[in-house]
Order: structure tokens, then sequence, then C-alpha cells
């Protein structure tokens, strides 16, 4: 008997440990996150608000294990899963589906899980973004500055430059971009940015269905995608990681030079895009001390 308490009692222990199921209707969507609370006084403290990569989603490897590891530090954390125009999505975006979802369109479901934040009474939060995730973040904290936002946290950010997406396009897919994005542009023109396109090419994704609108949001050439650019307007502390054996978002040390006073770039090596393992240990411990400073 004993000891079937002692199980039930690390059974509850670990439940009220869980990370906690959160939702919040947009546009006709439900949009998903999870909070892990640091204590009752979890509000208090400074809460970091995680955004996942490309078609990815808030129970990935990178942002549960730094989930937990922000935890272990005693910090609070929310992590929030882009609608990318589904309903309560769940997991990687199932390439099938038609994208009718925009990159910018980020911007608005952060700013929907950071009000949130506020009226639970968050007296400060943090923003981490990973991968494309790092320009959504910096383009909201460009653009939303405010006394709740104390510092912004970029994982390996998308980078960008002229004639790369074509070129990543026609390695990728082995036809020409310019062709389909005049299309979709003109579509877009026309007042029919919700005409699909299929079959098409698109992110990761090969032979789906996009909108016109999905494949000139993502697709054509914006200075913006390029999170560098995007941090300059940022006026809050910034800490950029890198990986040193990133290929995903490479030359990202070289493109940070000249940065502003009010960023930092931290180099991790060994790492790779996704700071698998002790390095995601590592990014933690990182974080952690320049919120502790800022």
């Amino acid at each position: 008997m004993k000891s079937l308490l002692s199980v039930l009692l690390l059974l509850a222990c670990l439940g009220s440990a869980a990370a906690e199921p959160l939702s919040l209707a947009h546009k006709g969507l439900q949009l998903s996150a999870e909070l892990e609370r640091s204590g009752d006084e979890w509000a208090a403290k400074p809460v970091i608000l995680l955004l996942h990569g490309t078609l990815a989603h808030h129970r990935m490897e990178i942002i549960a294990t730094l989930q937990q590891a922000f935890l272990e530090r005693g910090y609070s954390s929310l992590a929030i899963n882009l609608s990318l125009g589904l309903s309560g999505r769940e997991g990687m975006y199932d390439c099938p589906t038609p994208h009718r979802h925009r990159h910018t369109d980020a911007v608005d479901e952060i700013g929907l899980w950071v009000d949130w934040l506020k009226q639970q009474g968050a007296n400060s939060v943090v923003l981490f973004g990973h991968s494309r995730g790092g320009n959504q973040i910096a383009r909201y904290a460009a653009a939303h500055d405010s006394a709740l936002l104390r510092s912004v946290i970029l994982a390996a950010p998308q980078t960008w430059s002229a004639g790369y997406g074509a070129k990543d396009y026609q390695t990728r897919y082995g036809k020409a971009l310019a062709p389909l994005l005049a299309q979709a542009e003109t579509l877009v023109a026309r007042g029919r940015g919700d005409a699909v396109l299929k079959p098409v090419d698109f992110i990761y994704c090969q032979q789906t269905a996009a909108t016109a609108d999905a494949f000139v949001s993502y697709y054509k050439p914006d200075p913006r995608m390029d999170t560098p650019t995007v941090i300059k307007d940022i006026r809050k502390p910034v800490l950029v990681f890198a990986a040193s054996e990133d290929t995903t978002v490479v030359g990202l040390e070289q493109k940070m030079e000249g940065h502003g006073d009010n960023v930092q770039v931290l180099s991790i090596d060994g790492a790779d895009h996704f700071f698998r393992d002790l390095y995601a240990e590592e990014l933690a411990d990182a974080a952690v001390e320049f919120i502790e400073a800022h």
C-alpha cells in the first residue's frame, strides 16, 4: 500500500508539471499552445514565448527540449503553434493539404499570444524564435515594441539574399521559380489571391496546392525575409545564436557583423540547425544568462 501511494503521488507530481494545453480563437480558427509554469508565481518572472520553424510545430524536439530546459532553470514558457491556416493544427504540416497561409500571418498570431500573457498578469515577455520563426519573431518585435517586451532571442534565424530563392527553387525542384511567381503575382494583382495553384512545388512540399497569396508571400523578393535586416529595427536587447555546423542558415555570423550595440551574437561550436542534445542545454544556459543580464 505504501509503495502504491508513492507511485500515485509521483504520478500526481508529474501531472502537475505537465505542459498545459491552451487554445485561442482567431479568424474562425483555433490556435494552439502549451504553457509550462515554473510555479504559482510564474507570471512574476519573465515568460519565454517560443516559436517553431517552417511548417513545424510547438512539440518538435528543439521546442520541447528548450521548454524543459527553461523550466529546470526556473523560467516559464509558452510554446505557440502557428495555425498555418488550419484550425487546431497538430504536428508537422501535412504536405498534400492546400497551403492558404502567408509568412506574415505569424505576426498577428504572435501578438494574440503576447496579449494573452499580458492578460494573465505576466510582468515581462521574452520572445524566442527558431529558424523561420526567428524572422517572424523579429518582425513582431520590430513592429510592436512595448514595456511588456523584455528581450528577443533568435536561434539560427532565417536569412535571405537577392536571387537565392530562385536558385534554391531550381536546385530543389529542377524548375524555374520566375514563371510561377509571375503567375501568382498576376492573380493577386487581379484580386484573385485565393486562387489555388496546383500542382505546385511549395516550400518543402512537392506537387501540392497553394493559393496565389501564399506563393507570393513566401517567394516574392523581400529584404525583410533577412532577419539581420529586421533586427536593426528592434529596440530591445537581442541575442542571436548561430550554429557552427548549420547547413540550413549558412554564414549567419558574417551577416550579423556590424550589428547594433543592443545585439549580441553567440556561436555554439558543434551545433547543427536544431541545436540537438547537449547543445540545447548550452543554448538554454546562455539564454538565461542573457535574460538575467537584461
